[in-house]
């Protein structure tokens, strides 16, 4: 594949990471706030992760081929939002087993149950999505240390 071509493909799922994360972000924001659970939020989420993975690849193959960004700081907002993805997913483990410490679940009546499953699910979803909305921003800023800005 040609650099201008590569560059393009690059554009594009730059502009899918935008979209996944602002979609999966909103939706999130708007599960938690709600108090509402969504299955959809979810894959919406893994979609915008993936987008995020390929975009940090295709980044990585322009940039091994020598095509170099004129700012530097397109490298630290491109790379960031893979941190910030598995930051979140470090912190949503840490937020779920803080919601079971000193539970012993399964001696849980059943509606306590279905309670405790409730809270961590909207930790969990509060905590992805702000992370969505976060790596949003900084897929911003790396769109606008591009040569293509």
């Amino acid at each position: 594949m040609n650099r201008r071509r590569m560059l393009n493909v690059h554009l594009i799922a730059g502009v899918t990471v935008l979209l996944a994360n602002l979609l999966a972000g909103a939706w999130g924001a708007a599960a938690w706030y709600l108090r509402r659970p969504s299955v959809g939020f979810w894959y919406a989420l893994r979609f915008a992760q993936v987008a995020v993975v390929a975009q940090v690849g295709l980044g990585g193959v322009l940039l091994l081929e020598g095509r170099e960004s004129a700012d530097g700081l397109h490298y630290v907002y491109g790379i960031l939002p893979l941190v910030v993805s598995l930051l979140a997913e470090g912190a949503r483990t840490v937020a779920s087993e803080h919601e079971l410490e000193g539970l012993d679940f399964d001696s849980l009546p059943r509606e306590r149950q279905r309670a405790v499953g409730m809270a961590i699910s909207r930790r969990e979803t509060g905590i992805m999505a702000v992370s969505a909305l976060v790596i949003l921003g900084l897929a911003l800023r790396a769109y606008f240390t591009s040569p293509v800005a």
